[in-house]
């Protein structure tokens, strides 16, 4: 994918990996700035982005705030999801997707949407989203 221009999407769904790697100035592929405005987050995951930023010590509501209104908006976690998340354990079980995964991915594939993550065992699995690493 060319950096330099925007895909056309509606919208992508990010992994709290994303965030978090924007977050900690962590290296990742440009594109995905020029995508934040077109991007979904799970509830599950800004709970995950808040946890890991807590845990590392580095918590900042502010700067966490900023970033996640800078998102085309956080969807709770609906039942379809969560019937998607629990039939995505079997096929993700050996590349160790954690449940937040499988319902970042469920809400991709609720969505029909492609999600973009820095966790590279996602490159593994075969599911019904197309799955973007971001390094």
């Amino acid at each position: 994918m060319n950096a330099a221009r925007k895909p056309r999407v509606s919208e992508v769904v990010f992994d709290s990996s994303v965030l978090i790697a924007i977050l900690q100035r962590e290296p990742f592929d440009p594109i995905v700035l020029d995508l934040l405005e077109d991007a979904v987050l799970s509830t599950v995951n800004l709970a995950e982005v808040i946890s890991k930023q807590v845990e590392i010590g580095a918590f900042s509501a502010p700067a966490a705030e900023r970033l996640f209104a800078s998102l085309k908006r956080i969807e709770p976690l609906s039942a379809v999801q969560g019937r998607i998340c629990g039939a995505l354990r079997g096929p993700t079980r050996n590349a160790g997707l954690s449940l937040g995964d499988r319902c970042c991915l469920a809400l991709a594939i609720e969505l029909g949407a492609e999600v973009y993550t820095a966790e590279r065992m996602w490159a593994q699995v075969d599911v019904a989203c197309k799955v973007h690493l971001i390094r």
